[in-house]
C-alpha cells in the first residue's frame, strides 16, 4: 500500500513538473551598455554605466522555470565588462556565471556576449558587473524571480522592489585607494546613500488594510544599512532566495549583496503617512564628514495630501538599533543541519601592508590575484591534471572539492571591520557566528580577535538559516556548511568591492572532472576572449605545454621585510623626517659660525622688550 501511495505521489509530481515546464517561456533582454550622465543625489552629475541609453538600469523579471537570455554589447569604449547574476546557481551552466578571469574572459569594448540559462530558483536577486570593480559606477539592478506557488503568494495584494546603495561622485578608476598614501587601507567614503537610486524621497502608495510584499536589495559597494518603517512591523518570508518561516521583525540589518522579502500589513486609517527609514552603518566608516547624511526618509503614503514627516532619528542613535538576527530564521523547507563535514576549510581574514607600502586583504597568507587564463577554461583544457590545484596558480587560492562532499568553512576575522562574504553557485547553512547582531555585533572590535573553537561552541541549530551572503563580524568568526553538488568554478569573496579589489577572495573548484563532462563554452564566449587578447587554454600562467610549470604566473605583491608593519612604517617615516630636520638644523647652525661671547650687561635687561 505504501509503495502504491509513493508511486502515485511520484506520478503527480512528474505531471506537475511537466505542467510547469509547459508554462515556462524565454525572456530576452538586449543590453547596449554605454556611458550616460546621471545625478541621483542632486549634488553632482557624473558618468554612469547605462543600458540602452538609460539609468537607473532595468529590473530583470522572470518566472521560475523561464529561460533568461541577455545579449550584452559593450559600448563603453574604454572599459571591459561582464554580468554576474548574483545568487543564481548556474547548475550545468557555470560558463554563464559572469566573473571575469574566473568563468569567462572580460568583454572588451566593441564586443558582445550572450548569457543563456534556465532560472530554476525563486526569490529576490540582483545583477551586476563583475569585471574590474565596475558595478559601483552604476552597473547594478535587481533581478526578481516570481513564483506563483510560494506559500505566501496569497498573503499579499501587491509588491514593491526597493534597492539601497551607497554612491560615489567619482569614477572608481579615479579614486585613490590601494596606495602607499593609504597604508591603513581606509575605504573611500561615499558621498550619498540612495533609495531606489535617488535621494529625492520616494512615496510607496498604499491602501489601508492591504498587505504588501517588499523586496529589499542592498546593491551598494561598501556600506550595510538598517531598515525599518515607523509604527509598522513586518514578517520576514525570504532571505537571499530562501523562503523562511514567517517571522516577525521590526528592524533589519542588510549588508551589501544581501536580500530580504517582508510582508507588511497597512493600518486601517489614512490620517498619516509613515517614514520608511534606512540608516547607514556608521561603524564601517573611518570618518563621518559633516555633509554626509547617513539616514534617509521615504514614505508609506496612505494619503497624498497628509504630511510626510521626517524620520525621528539621529546619527548618534543608529548604533542602538537592534536588528533581527538572521541566524534565527528557519527555512520554510526545514532542511536539517548537514552531517559532519568531509572537508573543513579554515581561513582567517588579514589586512596587511605589502612590499609596495599599500594595504591588501588576505585569506590566510594569500591575496587573490587573477590568473592569465580564466580558471574555468583551465579546468576544461587541463585533462586529468584538472584535479591538481597547482595548475590554477599559487595566488588564486584554489581549493579542489570532490563531488557531493559536505564542506565546512570556518572563517575567522583578524580585522576590525566586518565582511559580507558571498559564495557563487550555492546557498550555505549558517551554523555558528560570534558575536551576534545588534548591540553585540561590534563587541570584539576592540581588543584581540576571537577565533572559532571547534571544541567549545554554542549548539548548532537544528534547521540552520541558509543564504548566499553572510556577514563576518569584526574580529569574530562564522561557520558555514554546504554540499558540493554543483560542479563548477565558484569564487568565494567579500562583497565590499574595495576589499575584493584588495584580494579578499578564493576559488572553489568543485568536481573538476564532472565540469569537463557538463560544461561546453559557447563559441561566442571564445570570441570574447580573442577580442580581449586573453588566453582561453593553459594553466594560470598560460602554459599549454606543461600545466605544472607556473613560470610567468601573476603574483601578489611581495611581503614587507620583517618588522615593517603599518605602525613601523609610520614610525620609520617620522623618525627619518626628524633625523633629516635635525641634520639640517646642525648644518645651518654650523655654517653660520660660532658667535662671539657678548660682554656682560652693565645695566638690567628688559626681558619683555627683548622678546618683542
Amino acid at each position: 500500500m505504501a509503495n502504491s501511495v509513493m508511486s502515485l505521489l511520484a506520478h503527480i509530481l512528474a505531471l506537475f513538473m511537466v505542467f510547469k515546464s509547459t508554462q515556462a517561456k524565454t525572456v530576452t533582454y538586449d543590453f547596449n551598455v554605454t556611458w550616460v550622465m546621471a545625478n541621483p543625489d542632486g549634488l553632482y552629475e557624473r558618468k554612469v554605466v547605462g543600458i540602452n541609453g538609460q539609468w537607473p538600469l532595468p529590473t530583470i523579471e522572470v518566472d521560475q522555470g523561464d529561460r533568461l537570455v541577455v545579449n550584452m554589447f559593450n559600448g563603453l569604449g574604454d572599459k571591459s565588462s561582464s554580468i554576474h547574476f548574483h545568487g543564481m546557481f548556474q547548475n550545468r551552466t557555470n560558463e554563464m556565471d559572469g566573473p571575469s578571469m574566473v568563468t569567462q574572459c572580460p568583454v572588451a569594448p566593441g564586443s558582445s556576449i550572450t548569457y543563456n540559462f534556465t532560472v530554476e530558483q525563486h526569490g529576490t536577486y540582483w545583477y551586476h558587473c563583475h569585471t574590474d570593480y565596475c558595478y559601483p559606477d552604476g552597473y547594478r539592478a535587481p533581478l526578481i524571480v516570481h513564483d506563483n506557488s510560494s506559500y505566501f503568494h496569497d498573503m499579499y495584494d501587491e509588491e514593491f522592489t526597493i534597492s539601497m546603495s551607497d554612491w560615489y561622485h567619482e569614477l572608481m578608476e579615479d579614486i585613490t585607494f590601494i596606495s602607499r598614501t593609504n597604508p591603513t587601507g581606509a575605504e573611500p567614503l561615499p558621498q550619498s546613500f540612495l533609495f531606489n537610486d535617488t535621494t529625492s524621497g520616494i512615496n510607496l502608495s498604499v491602501e489601508p488594510g492591504k498587505t504588501y510584499l517588499l523586496r529589499l536589495v542592498n546593491i551598494g559597494a561598501f556600506v550595510a544599512q538598517y531598515f525599518y518603517i515607523e509604527d509598522h512591523s513586518f514578517q520576514i518570508v525570504e532571505i537571499d532566495g530562501v523562503y523562511t518561516e514567517a517571522t516577525n521583525a521590526s528592524i533589519l540589518y542588510i549588508a551589501v549583496a544581501q536580500r530580504y522579502s517582508v510582508l507588511v500589513t497597512m493600518k486601517n486609517s489614512t490620517e498619516k503617512n509613515y517614514p520608511i527609514v534606512t540608516v547607514a552603518d556608521s561603524q564601517l566608516l573611518d570618518t563621518i564628514p559633516s555633509d554626509l547624511k547617513l539616514n534617509s526618509t521615504n514614505w508609506l503614503q496612505y494619503n497624498a495630501s497628509a504630511p510626510h514627516p521626517q524620520a525621528n532619528i539621529t546619527v548618534a542613535s543608529c548604533t542602538d538599533l537592534d536588528p533581527y538576527d538572521d541566524m534565527n530564521l528557519v527555512p520554510y523547507d526545514r532542511m536539517e543541519l548537514l552531517p559532519d563535514p568531509d572537508l573543513t576549510i579554515e581561513l582567517t581574514v588579514y589586512m596587511e601592508d605589502l612590499d609596495n607600502g599599500a594595504d591588501y586583504a588576505l585569506l590566510n597568507n594569500i591575496s587573490y590575484t587573477a590568473p592569465k587564463v580564466p580558471t574555468l577554461y583551465t579546468v576544461l583544457s587541463a585533462g586529468d591534471l584538472a584535479t591538481d590545484s597547482l595548475v590554477y596558480g599559487e595566488f588564486t587560492h584554489s581549493m579542489i572539492l570532490e563531488h557531493n562532499q559536505v564542506v565546512e568553512v570556518i572563517l575567522n576575522n583578524g580585522d576590525t571591520g566586518s565582511h559580507p562574504f558571498h559564495l557563487h553557485g550555492h546557498q550555505f547553512q549558517v551554523i555558528n557566528r560570534a558575536p551576534g547582531y545588534g548591540a553585540h555585533f561590534y563587541d570584539f572590535a576592540d581588543g584581540d580577535p576571537v577565533a572559532y573553537d571547534p571544541s567549545n561552541h554554542t549548539a548548532f541549530p537544528e534547521y540552520p538559516a541558509r543564504r548566499d551572503t553572510f556577514v563576518l563580524p569584526p574580529q569574530g568568526y562564522f561557520v558555514i556548511r554546504f554540499v558540493a553538488d554543483n560542479p563548477g568554478v565558484w569564487i568565494f569573496h567579500c562583497h565590499i568591492d574595495w576589499h575584493l579589489m584588495q584580494g579578499l577572495a578564493m576559488v572553489m573548484i568543485e568536481a573538476p572532472l564532472q565540469i569537463q563532462e557538463r560544461v561546453t563554452i559557447p563559441e561566442n564566449h571564445y570570441e570574447v576572449c580573442k577580442a580581449a587578447g586573453v588566453q582561453y587554454e593553459g594553466n594560470a600562467a598560460g602554459n599549454t605545454e606543461d600545466y605544472l610549470d607556473l613560470t610567468g604566473q601573476n603574483k601578489q605583491v611581495g611581503w614587507l621585510p620583517a618588522g615593517f608593519t603599518t605602525k613601523g612604517i609610520v614610525a620609520m617615516v617620522f623618525s627619518c623626517i626628524s633625523a633629516f630636520l635635525g641634520m639640517a638644523f646642525i648644518s645651518v647652525y654650523g655654517a653660520s659660525g660660532i658667535p662671539k661671547k657678548k660682554p656682560e650687561a652693565t645695566e638690567p635687561v628688559d626681558v619683555a622688550s627683548t622678546e618683542n
